[in-house]
């Protein structure tokens, strides 16, 4: 299975992110509550982190209600990772 690609992150402040595209090797996608796909992986830093030669994955999906989730893995081909209102959420999300 090939994980999805982070086709598009529109959070710039992101350690991982350099013209919107995410260079971590793999991001966990959470569920701190219903509906709310948080990017576990995102957080700041004062300097860039990740792989620049390489786009971001999805390793891991915690969202068991998402049409896209099978068995805790992402199946979509790819994601958009963005604000939902003040959370980092990835926007591919959709209910079951």
């Amino acid at each position: 299975m090939d994980m999805p690609v982070v086709n598009e992150c529109a959070v710039g402040d992101c350690a991982y992110n350099r013209d919107h595209a995410c260079h971590a090797l793999a991001i966990t996608l959470g569920d701190p509550g219903p509906g709310h796909a948080h990017c576990d992986t995102f957080f700041t830093a004062p300097s860039k982190g990740g792989d620049p030669t390489v786009t971001g994955r999805v390793g891991a999906c915690k969202m068991s209600d998402c049409r896209h989730d099978t068995d805790l893995e992402c199946r979509a081909p790819g994601i958009i990772v963005g604000y939902q209102q003040t959370d980092v959420d990835c926007l591919t999300y959709a209910p079951a």
